[in-house]
């Protein structure tokens, strides 16, 4: 892992590329040695920029195209203009923060003496517009394009131009990203020979938004209360618990991870966030705040239990065709009715003529099949069964003409979208098939979840997802009538808004809840402001169902900020509308941490220790957040991350510890070992 990128000389004479273009700073003053440069066309970049300047404390250069943002049309501000009162608003609200004594003061603000950001506006990161930027002199650089193919492109750019540059790459496709991760630290090796492998370890990360997000939404649809962290194959659950009632003792878990809102059961109230004050959520409290908090929730980490290997996600209805999907269940009961007929018939044969069983079932089916001779001879008994024998065989054949028919019908249309079966219910209504819902599907499958996808392109992203894994899929505009309707949204048990337009997701919203009050409710908004709005007013018309508001950018952000300071992000936990993090550090370099007691090392409502790696460093798994490879034969290799800590442990400089943090206390860690990083 790196903490610290040491400058690149500064090469003599080197005239700054580029030339003025209106609405840009000129080239003439090119940033400092060690800024932070991101590049990006959606709301991820502008919320990246706020995250590393107004948390982390780092100088950013934040590279727009020009014009309005493709995802908010309808936006008057251009990318330039909403960035700009994107900053305003942050920093107005650090200002406030601070004037009312809560924020950080003296050595501790993570502001003091950083310059606003630097907004720059073009059309492509080419090789003139990265110069500008200040490439051969940057700490890092974050390519978040809505794009794959320009993030790749100006990924392999920016490796030519610096390779000590520390790349964050937002890439959709998993495989793609594990081979450009590899060919860029390679060109970083061949650039720079004898490198130390640990520095190169770090120099090139490919990140997901989709897949950063998407458990927290999966989660949020399914109970709303449990998150799901992964390290080193063991899963950390952290449920959200409801106030105790008078006299009741609740189980504290491993650890209290966070204390809720107070007005978290008050219909009237506000989704927790940075500005809620003293009755917001507050994160990582020490035992005393805990004690005296009443009538609140609380999140903690209740459970770890070993993850199984990685599983393809399962289709719905099993692997082959049920006799259901084949036959419909009308043509079922007409063949069970011929069926009953039949052994009814066998039986009357056996009663009257006093023939062996075997023997009637045989002249029954004879009778059936009309390949029998007439009972002339016969009692009249007989006689009466071979006619009503008869009479069964002319049901049959159009039962099996109808038969043959519907199962070719079932085979020439098995490639085609499933439709929802009439009785499915408790199941998840999921709007919308592009990134972030084609990955929030695959765990919601992955989980056997029941789940009815509405999408309005036939031609989206999960659509051949949605066929292959035999999901119903409704085909329509969900803001058309019924379609939602043809979901079964009525009973459903949760829905899931996660279309790329907010006022989509909205209606679609206020429409489900006013056929289903009680409906469980998770929408994605790009913008926060009408996201607290939003929320605020469905939670005081429908108090008696859970709302929740996702902004992926939110979710996503903290994870490519961290990865930017050269360290690893294992999950981001959402806390009403605050975010925790999880992350995985080394000791050495953090004088917060080294040569202190767990109990010591505690600061409350910034991080906590909540694990220790007891595997020798040259032996560690440098992904924590991977399952292991299991072996063929054998119990599991035990992991060894140690979770049972007892306060007095002394935390060595070679110890790596699992750590919960929230953003600014995270920042704070990785801070301070930023600045003993260069006199090692």
């Amino acid at each position: 892992m790196l903490g610290f990128v040491p400058p690149l000389p500064q090469q003599p004479g080197r005239p700054p590329a580029g030339r003025p273009q209106p609405g840009r700073p000129q080239p003439g003053r090119p940033p400092s040695t060690g800024h932070m440069i991101v590049c990006g066309d959606d709301a991820l970049a502008r919320r990246l920029a706020v995250e590393l300047r107004f948390v982390y404390g780092e100088r950013v250069t934040l590279l727009l195209p020009p014009g309005r943002d493709a995802n908010s049309p309808e936006t008057p501000l251009t990318q330039r203009g909403r960035a700009a009162a994107l900053f305003g608003r942050m920093s107005a609200a650090m200002n406030r923060t601070a004037a009312n004594g809560n924020g950080s003061t003296g050595g501790n603000d993570t502001n003091a003496g950083v310059e606003a950001v630097r907004i720059m506006e073009a059309p492509e990161p080419s090789d003139d517009v990265l110069e500008e930027a200040g490439v051969d002199r940057a700490a890092a650089l974050a390519l978040v394009y809505d794009d794959d193919e320009r993030n790749i492109r100006a990924a392999l750019t920016a490796r030519r131009l610096n390779p000590r540059l520390r790349l964050v790459i937002r890439l959709y496709n998993r495989k793609l990203g594990q081979h450009l991760e590899a060919l860029l630290d390679q060109a970083a090796a061949v650039a720079m020979p004898g490198i130390d492998p640990a520095l190169l370890d770090a120099s090139t990360t490919v990140l997901s938004d989709a897949d950063t997000a998407a458990p927290a939404l999966a989660a949020t649809a399914l109970t709303g209360s449990s998150k799901v962290i992964q390290a080193e194959g063991l899963l950390l659950r952290a449920a959200e618990r409801p106030p105790p009632r008078p006299g009741e003792t609740l189980d504290p878990g491993l650890c209290t991870l966070a204390l809720l809102s107070s007005t978290t059961n008050d219909p009237a109230g506000s989704e927790g966030s940075d500005s809620s004050g003293a009755e917001g959520p507050q994160l990582l409290p020490d035992e005393q705040t805990v004690a005296s908090a009443e009538g609140r929730g609380t999140v903690v980490l209740e459970a770890i239990s070993r993850a199984a290997p990685d599983r393809p996600a399962t289709r719905m209805g099993g692997r082959g065709a049920p006799l259901a999907q084949v036959f419909s269940r009308r043509l079922r009961w007409s063949a069970l009715g011929v069926a009953v007929a039949a052994v009814a018939l066998v039986i009357a044969s056996v009663l009257t003529t006093e023939d062996s069983l075997l023997h009637s079932s045989y002249l029954t089916l004879l009778d059936l099949l009309g390949m029998n001779d007439p009972a002339e001879d016969a009692p009249a008994a007989r006689q009466i069964i071979q006619l009503l024998s008869g009479v069964a065989g002319l049901l049959l054949l159009p039962l099996l003409i109808a038969a043959v028919l519907e199962a070719f019908g079932t085979l020439r249309t098995a490639s085609s979208l499933r439709r929802p079966p009439r009785g499915l219910s408790g199941h998840v209504v999921l709007l919308g098939l592009g990134k972030i819902g084609t990955r929030v599907l695959v765990r919601l499958r992955e989980l056997d979840i029941p789940v009815v996808v509405v999408e309005e392109d036939p031609e989206a992203r999960g659509i051949p997802l949605a066929r292959s894994m035999h999901v119903p899929t409704v085909l329509g505009d969900v803001t058309q009538e019924g379609v939602l309707e043809a979901a079964k949204i009525r009973r459903a048990h949760a829905l899931l808004a996660l279309t790329s337009i907010d006022t989509t997701n909205l209606e679609a919203t206020l429409y489900a809840r006013s056929v289903k009050p009680d409906l469980r409710v998770a929408l994605r908004l790009y913008d926060d402001e009408f996201a607290t709005a939003v929320y605020r007013t469905l939670r005081t018309a429908h108090p008696q169902a859970l709302t929740r508001s996702r902004s992926v950018s939110h979710l996503a952000a903290p994870s490519f900020a961290v990865a930017m300071m050269g360290r690893q992000i294992l999950g981001a936990v959402p806390v009403e509308r605050k975010v925790m993090l999880f992350a995985a550090l080394e000791v050495a370099g953090h004088p917060q941490l080294e040569g202190r007691t767990v109990e010591q090392a505690f600061q409350a409502s910034s991080w906590r220790v909540l694990a220790i790696d007891a595997t020798p460093p040259a032996d560690r798994n440098p992904d924590l957040a991977a399952v292991p490879p299991y072996p063929p034969q054998g119990p599991p290799t035990p992991s060894g991350l140690v979770w049972d800590l007892h306060p007095g442990y002394m935390l060595r400089a070679q110890d790596r510890v699992v750590i919960a943090a929230t953003r600014r206390g995270l920042a704070e860690l990785l801070r301070r070992q930023r600045t003993v990083a260069p006199q090692q």
